[in-house]
Order: structure tokens, then sequence, then C-alpha cells
């Protein structure tokens, strides 16, 4: 992570031209990350209120001088972990660079385009938490769910995948047009696989969905089939649609699995209580 200054400092080797040029740079998230990071000396904002308003400043100055700025939540934990794992010194401008581009953890960047800083940290955090997830997983599937390769080329990670793919299409189409909030939960090594997306399931059959919450819920299910570990599913929200009368309805389905196939079940997910979905096999 660089200081924050008023010059961005550019990330590429040479001196490509402009539109082949990229920023990066790591943001503390919150008051007590930025007082922990104060021995790294990261900044030399006097306060967190300061380093915000100086890091708004650094990402405006960036957007205009670079083709690709992008960001990602430096998290103290990560980079000392990261800085005990590669025998680096923290208070080292290496060792910060080499945290922000570290390859396995690419998946935290995010892109930024000018929005208001407020709004930018919320997309940091959750990006920090999908990459987790995502390399748990991949390390529940031994290296198959990210890489491009053995994932092509070994049968039961591609038919992993797409059943996965088809557990989730099948409770989108069995619950019908509304929006949903669907959440999974998959019993792993080192902890719970967790992830949540909302749905727009408009009448027409479209469907809304952001498509990184899409990958960490096919990432969950992928590592529970590939794994063969139990894991819960719950899908709740409002059934209907203005087309069909303005008809709605409140809506709670759970299904759990034994690490095989999902079957309807009455539980909880992250404190919300559903009743046995409908059976998965029924949809088509």
């Amino acid at each position: 992570m660089s200081r924050n200054s008023r010059r961005p400092r550019r990330c590429s080797a040479e001196s490509p031209r402009r539109s082949d040029e990229a920023f990066v740079t790591g943001i503390l998230t919150s008051e007590d990350d930025f007082a922990r990071a104060l021995e790294w000396q990261l900044t030399d904002a006097p306060d967190y209120d300061t380093y915000l308003r100086e890091t708004a400043e650094l990402l405006t100055d960036a957007v205009e001088a670079y083709a690709t700025v992008r960001a990602r939540m430096f998290h103290p934990d990560d980079f000392a972990d990261y800085c005990l794992l590669h025998g680096l010194d923290p208070h080292e401008q290496a060792a910060r660079d080499g945290y922000l581009v570290n390859p396995p953890l690419q998946t935290q960047l995010v892109g930024y385009r000018g929005e208001e800083l407020a709004d930018f940290l919320p997309r940091l955090v959750r990006a920090r938490e999908g990459g987790l997830t995502l390399r748990h997983a991949d390390l529940v599937m031994d290296g198959a769910l990210c890489g491009a390769e053995r994932a092509a080329a070994d049968p039961r990670v591609r038919w992993t995948y797409q059943q996965a793919s088809e557990v989730f299409r099948r409770v989108l189409v069995g619950a019908g047009c509304g929006a949903y909030e669907f959440r999974v939960a998959v019993d792993a090594p080192g902890g719970p696989l967790e992830a949540g997306v909302r749905v727009l399931h408009w009448d027409d059959g479209a469907v809304r969905i952001n498509d990184e919450d899409l990958d960490l819920v096919t990432a969950v299910l992928c590592a529970g089939l590939y794994g063969e570990l139990p894991g819960a599913a719950v899908l709740h929200g409002t059934q209907g649609a203005g087309a069909l009368c303005g008809e709605y309805r409140q809506v709670a389905w759970a299904w759990r699995s034994t690490g095989f196939d999902w079957a309807p079940a009455e539980l909880a997910v992250d404190g919300v209580a559903a009743g046995p979905g409908f059976s998965l096999g029924t949809v088509v």
C-alpha cells in the first residue's frame, strides 16, 4: 500500500501508453484497522477522518491520470499473515505492493469509477469476504475451482459445476417470479462455507442477479457436492408480480443436503427460519 499522497503511483514496470496503465491501492476500511496499521506508517494522516479525505482525493486524481483504477481492502491481519508467510518486513514498500497484487487474492480487487468513497468502502469489504470464500472453496476442491486448466480437463469438476448450477436453477424456477434472497451454507473443513445472493425473477422469466454473488453461491454449492459435505439452503422473500393481478405473498423455503443431493427440510440459515421447500426433482 502506498502512502497517501497527491501523486498516484504508477504500478506498471515500464511507461506504456496511457490506455494500458493501471493504478492499484489498498484502503483501510475502518477506524480500528487504521489504528492497528499505524505501527507500519502506511499513511501520514493524523486521524481516520483525514485519512478518508486524503484517500478520496487520491482516488479522484488516479481516475484522471490512469485508464484503470482498482483498490482492495487493506486488512491488517491479512497483511501481517502475508508478511510472515513470505518473510517480509511490513514496514517496507515492497511488502505492501506485493500484498496488494498477490495473485491468489486478485478477486479482492474492485474497480473504482468515481463513486463516493462511502459507497465504495462496503464493496471492498464484500470483495474481501467473497475472495476468502472462493479461496476456501478452492481448497476444499483441491485447487480445481480456480484452476481453469484442471477444471476443463477433469470430468468430475465439470460434472460438479453443472450439478451446482442446476440446483440453483431449479430453486429459482420452482419459486417462480418474485424478489428473493438465497442463502447457502456448507459444513467444510476449516469452518463453514457461506454465500448469499439477491434475486429479482420477473414474470417473463428474466432473472436479475449480481454476477459476483452468483459465482460465490455456485462455488459453495460446488464445494459441497465435490467434498460430499452436508449443507443447508434457504430461499425467502416475496413471491408474485404485478402482472399477476398484484398478488404477492411472503415465502421461506429450505433444503438440506447430505452431500449428494438436496431435499426439502425445515431449518434456519443465518437466522432465517423456513419450512420445507418444494422437491427440486419435480422442477424441469
